[in-house]
Protein backbone atom coordinates (compact mmCIF):
# COMPACT_ATOMS: atom_id res chain seq x y z
CA UNK A 1 0.00 0.00 0.00
CA UNK A 2 2.76 2.29 1.06
CA UNK A 3 4.52 1.86 -2.57
CA UNK A 4 1.16 2.82 -4.09
CA UNK A 5 0.88 6.08 -2.05
CA UNK A 6 4.29 6.79 -2.99
CA UNK A 7 3.78 6.20 -6.72
CA UNK A 8 0.84 8.51 -6.77
CA UNK A 9 2.39 11.03 -4.81
CA UNK A 10 5.44 11.24 -7.28
CA UNK A 11 3.12 11.44 -10.05
CA UNK A 12 1.43 14.11 -8.69
CA UNK A 13 4.90 15.87 -7.68
CA UNK A 14 6.42 15.60 -11.25
CA UNK A 15 2.84 16.39 -13.28
CA UNK A 16 2.59 19.84 -11.20
CA UNK A 17 5.91 20.52 -11.94
CA UNK A 18 6.24 20.06 -15.33
CA UNK A 19 2.82 21.93 -16.01
CA UNK A 20 4.40 24.69 -13.98
CA UNK A 21 7.43 24.52 -16.26
CA UNK A 22 5.20 24.67 -19.48
CA UNK A 23 3.17 27.42 -18.29
CA UNK A 24 5.98 29.66 -17.56
CA UNK A 25 7.02 31.88 -20.29
CA UNK A 26 10.62 33.42 -20.36
CA UNK A 27 10.14 34.31 -24.08
CA UNK A 28 7.90 37.33 -22.31
CA UNK A 29 11.11 39.19 -20.33
CA UNK A 30 12.23 40.31 -23.72
CA UNK A 31 9.23 42.45 -24.66
CA UNK A 32 9.93 45.63 -22.90
CA UNK A 33 6.91 46.89 -21.20
CA UNK A 34 5.98 51.14 -21.49
CA UNK A 35 7.19 53.12 -19.47
CA UNK A 36 10.37 50.40 -19.08
CA UNK A 37 13.81 52.36 -17.80
CA UNK A 38 16.12 49.85 -16.66
CA UNK A 39 19.16 51.15 -15.20
CA UNK A 40 23.14 50.23 -15.77
CA UNK A 41 23.80 46.52 -15.07
CA UNK A 42 25.47 45.43 -11.75
CA UNK A 43 29.62 43.98 -12.18
CA UNK A 44 30.69 40.78 -11.01
CA UNK A 45 31.56 42.13 -7.94
CA UNK A 46 28.43 44.21 -7.19
CA UNK A 47 26.87 40.90 -7.70
CA UNK A 48 28.32 39.12 -5.17
CA UNK A 49 28.61 41.95 -2.32
CA UNK A 50 25.20 42.61 -3.45
CA UNK A 51 23.78 38.92 -3.15
CA UNK A 52 26.47 37.46 -1.25
CA UNK A 53 28.78 39.58 1.12
CA UNK A 54 25.59 41.71 2.52
CA UNK A 55 23.46 38.63 3.38
CA UNK A 56 26.72 36.29 5.05
CA UNK A 57 27.64 39.79 6.91
CA UNK A 58 23.55 40.76 8.18
CA UNK A 59 23.95 36.58 9.49
CA UNK A 60 26.87 37.28 11.36
CA UNK A 61 25.99 40.29 13.20
CA UNK A 62 22.50 39.01 13.80
CA UNK A 63 23.87 35.58 15.05
CA UNK A 64 26.33 37.45 17.22
CA UNK A 65 23.59 40.04 18.55
CA UNK A 66 21.65 37.01 19.64
CA UNK A 67 24.85 35.05 21.63
CA UNK A 68 25.48 38.24 23.22
CA UNK A 69 22.77 39.23 24.30
CA UNK A 70 21.55 35.67 25.16
CA UNK A 71 19.71 35.71 28.86
CA UNK A 72 18.95 31.86 29.32
CA UNK A 73 22.63 30.24 30.22
CA UNK A 74 23.54 30.68 33.42
CA UNK A 75 25.32 34.16 35.14
CA UNK A 76 28.34 33.46 37.24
Amino acid sequence: MDKKNALRAGALAAGTTLMMLLMTSPALALTRDDGDDPGPGLSVAETLGLYVAVPLVLFGVIAGLVIALDKSRKQV
